[in-house]
């Protein structure tokens, strides 16, 4: 599906804006200039039939029409010239009249020819920032900040391989063929660290993450529930959870458990294995607690249809407190 579809949508109607906007300020500045100047006003009469001159004579053929293409062109230089010398002798600069872009490689229209800009890629990234759910963490926890060294032993070795287990995914992730991951450990080990981090790379590679606690992700569905769950658009809160690239599902377990909730949980995550689209689910339940905690329909797809993650050691905001 790649960026998210409503900042696509509103980001694309920026552009729009402002390319209208640069082009009725370049005209208004004309009309400006050409009330102090009728001689100005007159050689932009000639300069628009320069135009269609070069054009005509670009449509020709064999040496007499490259001939007269180079005349028109040379006249046209000429006009342009005595263009800017009349505006700066007005006490305007020679670009006064032509539209200023806040990007003058795409001209504010977000594409160079049919590869989107840069400029957009980047607008396009930060509305997923702050689209996915992140806030401030996308900004503090990244795969260069995650601390090794608050491991100790095997643990260490295992939260490398970890380490490296996210940047393989978030490299690699694909809609269409990333699996699931559950992170499974106690609190204050990075799971949400790991998982933030990824979440971060996989939005800067262009695809829609959305990153959601459980129990906000049930209130969603409760709010919908009782009919206030719904955008201006009209379309239900909880779409989200089933349309986006990548769902992250941080602290699973934290949730009450009932009738409702299961059934929640229950329909994101199966309609989601179903239509193979990919989550990660952070818990720090073990197996055991997992299974008598949710019903066996729950829990024979997380076991099922998720990669395990595992995290031991101790809380590292603990050992940090400590030191």
């Amino acid at each position: 599906m790649g960026y998210n579809k409503e900042n696509y949508r509103r980001i694309r109607e920026e552009y729009q804006n402002h390319y209208r906007e640069a082009y009725a300020e370049a005209r208004r500045r004309t009309e400006e200039v050409h009330e102090k100047s009728p001689e100005l006003a007159a050689l932009d009469g000639q300069l628009s039939t320069t135009w269609a001159k070069i054009a005509g004579a670009a449509l020709g053929q064999g040496k007499a029409a490259a001939e007269q293409l180079k005349r028109v062109e040379e006249e046209n230089v000429r006009l342009q010239q005595k263009r800017a010398a009349l505006l700066q002798g007005l006490g305007y600069p020679a670009d006064y009249t032509t539209p200023h872009y806040d990007c003058e490689k795409c001209q504010d229209t977000g594409y160079i020819g049919t590869d989107m800009c840069e400029c957009m890629k980047k607008k396009l990234v930060l509305a997923g920032y702050a689209s996915s759910g992140l806030g401030q963490l996308m900004q503090a926890q990244r795969f260069d900040n995650f601390d090794l060294s608050c491991y100790r032993g095997e643990n260490k070795g295992d939260m490398s391989r970890n380490l490296q287990t996210m940047r393989d995914y978030a490299e690699a992730f694909d809609p269409a063929t990333s699996g699931n991951l559950l992170l499974v450990g106690p609190t204050g080990l990075g799971k949400t660290h790991l998982s933030t981090a990824t979440a971060r790379r996989i939005i800067d590679r262009g695809y829609d993450v959305y990153y959601t606690g459980a129990v906000a992700m049930l209130s969603d569905f409760e709010r919908q529930r009782f009919g206030q769950g719904m955008t201006e658009e009209g379309t239900a809160d909880t779409d989200r959870y089933f349309n986006c690239d990548l769902l992250i599902i941080d602290d699973l377990g934290t949730e009450v458990v009932n009738q409702f909730s299961t059934a929640c949980l229950y329909t994101v995550i199966n309609e989601r294995i179903n239509r193979r689209m990919p989550m990660i689910v952070n818990t720090n339940l073990q197996g055991k607690e997992l299974q008598a905690r949710y019903a066996d329909r729950i829990f024979s797809r997380l076991a099922g249809e998720f990669k395990p993650v595992v995290f031991k050691g101790m809380d590292v905001r603990q050992q940090k407190l400590s030191k």
